[in-house]
């Protein structure tokens, strides 16, 4: 298949373009941008006039719920989400039911996904066996089946000397390992920000020093390991202290958010809102507010979606019995262009966050649009408002704190591969 997107306005972040320029497809491949190559005949044309084309979107957390998790989402409809979200690549963490503890369950999903042809998946493997965190996994042997990275997702691992193993382990063989720091004890049975809010409403709380004294943790042996580290979902003003001083000391490390810290604060979960309930929690305005400019600055790398999706009975429950997570797939992109224009960065800036910045992360070569790289593309219109409800999402899991919304920016096209995955309706 030759496809020619023609007219659109071409921002790609990694190779500093962002010009109307056309892009040609063939046999999967970028194969020009700019003039017609030689002998072109395109199969499809795509007029991308007044749209953005860009990388497909990189997501650094999305749970697709299988294996074992299916009555809260299905791959089906989660690897549809995605591509109705530009996403043509995400990295799945371990904590399925069984976890991705074992090379036969990562490859199952590998090939489940795979015979999708849609978005390209990337699991992590679990750090600890059955994610118990007293046994180390078989690293080596889950990196052959797929895994690109390793993780305890969001179980604590308490042990810190089984951590300090597995830092080393990692560290002998190249991996990464993904942490999302909390101390286990201090946020036992905390399900809000340790502030105003929870007092009010009488919620257990979680303190920011549960992230910051895991953190530290974390940074202290990834010093005494060399372990490559990327910590997931930072959430507090302390926390982002901590990674600005590791990078400044040359520490290998790495950082996301997820794009409802990066917009909400305590004060959204107003009358026990079970939407809100999420993990790490939305705490104060300023941890938010200190997230935002940590994103604008570098010292965050990227954002995720922190994709969870959670059936309507675990949400219908009182606030602290319900289940935490929201849907994000399909938001990632709205709310990154809505954080921009909030900001006065540029949309190249913006979408370097959720492309090739989270591509870079996972030491991938798919987050930019070069000639011969492949043609993994999200086209989409920067200026269209539309309204959040759970009908417009493609998601099983329709919870989220943006319901009601009115965003800008849609997803006309998705291709993976040089395949046109997803196509808007008009």
């Amino acid at each position: 298949m030759k496809i020619h997107i023609k007219n659109g306005r071409l921002i790609d972040p990694n190779n500093n373009i962002d010009a109307q320029q056309d892009v040609f497809i063939a046999a999967g491949k970028i194969v020009a941008v700019g003039a017609m190559p030689e002998r072109f005949n395109a199969n499809r044309t795509i007029d991308a006039a007044g749209l953005v084309v860009c990388p497909g979107l990189v997501d650094l957390s999305a749970r697709l719920r299988e294996p074992g998790l299916e009555y809260k989402a299905t791959l089906e409809s989660e690897m549809l989400a995605a591509v109705a979200g530009g996403v043509t690549s995400l990295v799945c963490p371990p904590d399925t039911d069984p976890p991705l503890d074992e090379p036969g369950l990562v490859e199952m999903l590998k090939h489940r996904a795979k015979s999708l042809n849609q978005a390209r998946v990337y699991p992590l493997g679990a750090l600890t066996q059955k994610l118990g965190g007293e046994r180390l996994t078989e690293m080596a042997e889950l990196h052959d089946a797929g895994c690109i990275a390793f993780s305890h997702a969001d179980v604590p691992l308490a042990d810190t000397n089984v951590l300090l193993h597995a830092m080393q382990y990692a560290a002998t063989f190249g991996f990464t390992v993904w942490l999302r720091p909390q101390d286990a004890f201090l946020a036992r049975d905390g399900v809000a920000h340790d502030g105003e809010v929870a007092t009010r409403l009488g919620l257990a709380s979680i303190p920011s020093c549960a992230e910051t004294i895991a953190l530290a943790s974390i940074l202290t042996l990834a010093r005494e390991t060399g372990a490559r580290i990327h910590i997931c979902r930072l959430s507090s003003r302390e926390g982002v202290a901590l990674i600005r001083a590791a990078k400044a000391e040359g520490l290998p490390v790495t950082c996301d958010v997820a794009i409802h810290h990066a917009h909400l604060s305590e004060m959204d979960i107003g009358f026990f809102d079970a939407n809100c309930h999420l993990i790490p929690p939305l705490r104060s305005q300023r941890d938010r507010d200190a997230l935002r400019e940590a994103l604008a600055d570098g010292t965050v790398d990227a954002l995720c979606s922190d994709h969870a999706p959670v059936d309507d009975d675990a949400k219908l429950l009182p606030f602290a019995e319900a289940e935490p997570g929201a849907t994000g797939l399909e938001l990632l992109l709205p709310l990154t262009l809505k954080w921009a224009n909030e900001m006065g960065i540029s949309l190249s800036a913006a979408i370097a966050k959720i492309s090739a910045e989270p591509s870079r992360i996972l030491a991938l070569n798919n987050g930019h649009l070069g000639a011969g790289q492949s043609a993994d593309v999200c086209i989409f219109d920067p200026e269209k408002y539309w309204q959040v409800e759970p009908r417009s999402l493609k998601s099983q899991g329709r919870n989220t704190p943006f319901l009601g919304m009115e965003l800008q920016g849609k997803v006309r096209y998705t291709l993976v591969e040089g395949h046109v995955v997803y196509e808007a309706s008009a």
